[in-house]
């Protein structure tokens, strides 16, 4: 890595100060206008606030609108108007000019810094909330992919996640059911480390070994020497977005979906290792020369979960307990995901939403994803009984270790539900845990880890 770090990004007040500003003169008007409708009429108008919030931050981009993002996708943490009005949020952020993407290199490599390169696109092949890619050549021929990370970004994460505290603060006064505090501590933590971009080549480098065994998912190479903590790269992934197999072959859209299912769990059953932002954007498919698809790339790796190797173990147990409707292994799984204090009510609320979760994989057959529900439908019964009988029964803190597993799982659903996959995703599952072992996950992740050069994961205070 690069001693020419530009410190003077690190989190300043100043910054900070400017964010604040800029975020509270938007979120702040809608809390206002939302606070005055309830004072006014005595109801709130959730539709309309929620297009407000999501006319707002989407005119911020950066950090806020990514939390926001993220927010939405986690199920029944926000109001349903307003998780699908963030979730319509645009990841694309206006991406920085050349004169400006000069300045930033020079401050990450140095004065000369267009020499370490053979070329290098002024313009950006993608620009998101927190950064934009460049693609370059590297002096051996090789393609590149350079992430660079916009400015000031460390100092609008932390006011931007403070500010979001009072979306948090509005959900427990609107449906007090769900417990956010563990949450709340999760995204923050998520979104720091994706921040840190030597931590991210770190991330790489750790799936490189995870997935060496599966040839049809591909991960691609850390170049250090052009990489520091807000600048990496790595090698560039020829490949097609995903929603251009939407209308292929069956066959086509079933190797892509075995491709993704063992992308996400093997890492996880083995290694106790997730990728935690498993949406469309975040690969492409490969294909042969003669054109036929062989699997994906795997392309980003800011959000990347590590679990203690006994919640892994909480999800076999989970599925196991299920299967023979065995109560005490049930238990014994929510215990070792964190859940604390749990009643029978509470217990027979959760197996609601794991029932669900855990459905595909549960009979020895060929389905979709969804199995004959519709897609815009796909999980909302369940939750709404969920929330229902939580704030009934609960209420319930969520965990802070289950909250990317069970935003994840959604998550890499949804992509299915694009493919319309059929597969026995029961037999995919088997495969994964098959001879599981807790002692054995341990050993592999902390042999990875080590390799990797990140440290072995500490329990939540939760667990």
């Amino acid at each position: 890595m690069s001693d020419l770090e530009n410190d003077l990004e690190k989190n300043r007040f100043s910054a900070r100060a400017r964010r604040y500003a800029r975020v509270g003169a938007n979120v702040g008007g809608v809390a206002a206008r939302l606070a005055a409708n309830r004072l006014i009429s005595g109801s709130h108008d959730r539709e309309s606030g929620a297009a407000d919030l999501a006319a707002a931050l989407g005119g911020l981009k950066g950090p806020i609108m990514k939390v926001a993002q993220l927010m939405a996708t986690i199920p029944d943490l926000l109001p349903p108007e307003y998780a699908a009005e963030l979730a319509k949020l645009q990841s694309e952020a206006p991406p920085m000019g050349w004169a400006f993407v000069k300045r930033r290199m020079q401050a990450e490599l140095g004065p000369d810094w267009q020499e370490k390169f053979a070329a290098f696109e002024h313009k950006p092949a993608a620009a998101a909330s927190l950064g934009q890619v460049h693609r370059a050549r590297a002096h051996d021929g090789a393609q590149l992919a350079c992430k660079l990370q916009y400015p000031d970004m460390q100092s609008a994460v932390e006011a931007d996640l403070q500010q979001l505290g009072w979306l948090f603060a509005l959900h427990r006064r609107m449906d007090p059911a769900i417990d956010t505090s563990e949450i709340a501590k999760e995204i923050a933590a998520r979104v720091r480390e994706e921040l840190d971009y030597a931590r991210e080549a770190k991330h790489v480098r750790l799936y490189k070994t995870v997935l060496a065994d599966v040839p049809i998912v591909r991960v691609p190479g850390v170049r250090p020497e052009l990489s520091t903590k807000r600048l990496l790269t790595l090698d560039w992934l020829d490949g097609d977005k995903l929603l251009a197999f939407k209308t292929a072959d069956i066959e086509t859209r079933n190797r892509l979906a075995t491709a993704l299912y063992r992308a996400w769990w093997l890492p996880f059953s083995r290694f106790g290792v997730i990728h935690g932002d498993p949406h469309l954007g975040n690969y492409t498919a490969y294909a042969k020369p003669d054109g036929e698809v062989v699997g994906i790339n795997l392309l980003d790796y800011g959000c990347i979960r590590i679990f203690p190797p006994r919640f892994v173990s909480g999800v076999v147990d989970l599925y196991h307990g299920l299967q023979k409707n065995d109560r005490t292994q049930i238990v014994a799984a929510y215990e070792a995901w964190g859940f604390r204090g749990l009643s029978h009510e509470l217990i027979d609320i959760l197996n609601i939403w794991a029932k669900f979760i855990f459905g595909p994989v549960m009979e020895d057959r060929v389905r979709t994803i969804a199995d004959g529900v519709k897609p815009g439908e796909y999980g909302r019964r369940e939750a709404f009984v969920v929330h229902r009988a939580l704030k009934e029964k609960g209420p319930v803190t969520i965990p802070q270790e289950f909250v990317f597993m069970d935003r994840a799982a959604i998550g890499l659903g949804g992509v299915f539900l694009h493919l319309d996959s059929r597969l026995n995703y029961h037999r995919l599952f088997n495969e994964a845990i098959e001879n599981f072992s807790v002692a054995e996950v341990a050993e592999r992740q902390r042999v990875a880890l080590a390799d990797a050069g990140l440290p072995t994961p500490v329990p939540s205070t939760a667990a």
